[in-house]
């Protein structure tokens, strides 16, 4: 491999066709995408630097670098030569600081480079999978529910009402979280103006008596796809053990099955322990496990 080629964005064509085009043969061959929708929002930002990993002309990976994360994946056609090494290698060289990396899938050769360059597993996430179909472990998702009774109403967020108030409590309930605890409000805009945003999609749990936003669901359901994501669940602190996370969840999994989707699928740390739980109880099953390996400045 002779060198990386790095691009300010992802406007310049011939760059963009080349780079999409590897992410494309490794989703069809790997079954999930090497590039998450998080990391594509940093390159639109201009946060992180996508790049073109070379073998003198040829184009033999692609990646995603800067604000000390790294995603690199390997055309399917070129693997097994010793290009991810080589790439790697040619990206520590110039960024001898910390450093994260993703292996989506928990990819064998991910898990193997990690060892190689002396990366530490730090964090697991788990993609979980419902089928709709199939109900779940309570029967037909409830509905909101009497707000007398249960406390709180459910409804759609409203654009331009909710938004600080949602930035604030997603910081809150996310505080610790790397990248879902510091979404600002150009974030939310930014996510707003995307094809498949929905206020419909976005439940928001009120407190029935203060109106006060204490929880929320917001689903992802891109046009024409038969798969429903359950983007994000919080659940203020204060309303924790009340079963609004249940509630919110059953409501989701309800507004999934209006909108006509077979399957749902969610993200979750691994050590989440009480959400994982939840999901479980509800029907989630593993679908695929990403891992994010971590190497310390030297």
């Amino acid at each position: 491999m002779a060198f990386i080629r790095f691009a300010p964005d992802l406007t310049d064509a011939a760059f963009a066709a080349e780079f999409y085009r590897v992410s494309a043969a490794a989703t069809r061959l790997d079954g999930y995408a090497p590039f998450n929708e998080q990391s594509l929002f940093d390159v639109e930002a201009g946060h992180r630097t996508p790049f073109l990993a070379l073998d003198g002309d040829a184009v033999v990976g692609a990646g995603i670098l800067g604000a000390g994360e790294l995603d690199l994946v390997v055309d399917p056609s070129r693997r097994r030569h010793g290009h991810g090494a080589a790439a790697l290698a040619v990206i520590l060289a110039d960024a001898p600081g910390d450093l994260r990396m993703w292996s989506h899938g928990d990819h064998p050769a991910g898990r193997e480079l990690a060892g190689r360059f002396g990366f530490t597993a730090e964090r697991t996430l788990l993609q979980l999978r419902l089928d709709l179909s199939a109900g779940t472990a309570e029967g037909t998702p409830a509905e909101p529910g009497d707000p007398a009774q249960t406390g709180t109403r459910i409804g759609p967020f409203r654009p331009g009402q909710d938004d600080t108030e949602w930035v604030a409590l997603n910081a809150l309930v996310f505080a610790a979280h790397p990248e879902q605890g510091a979404l600002t409000g150009s974030d939310l805009a930014a996510r707003q103006a995307e094809a498949w945003f929905s206020a419909g999609d976005f439940l928001v749990a009120r407190d029935a008596d203060t109106g006060r936003m204490i929880g929320y669901n917001w689903l992802k359901v891109e046009s024409g796809s038969p798969v429903g994501e359950i983007y994000v669940v919080g659940v203020h602190p204060d309303a924790a053990g009340r079963g609004v996370g249940r509630r919110l969840m059953l409501a989701g999994l309800g507004r999934l099955r209006e909108r006509g989707c077979r399957t749902a699928d969610l993200y979750v740390e691994a050590d989440s322990a009480a959400a994982v739980a939840l999901y479980r109880s509800l029907g989630f099953t593993d679908r695929t496990v990403d891992v994010q390996y971590r190497r310390r400045a030297r």
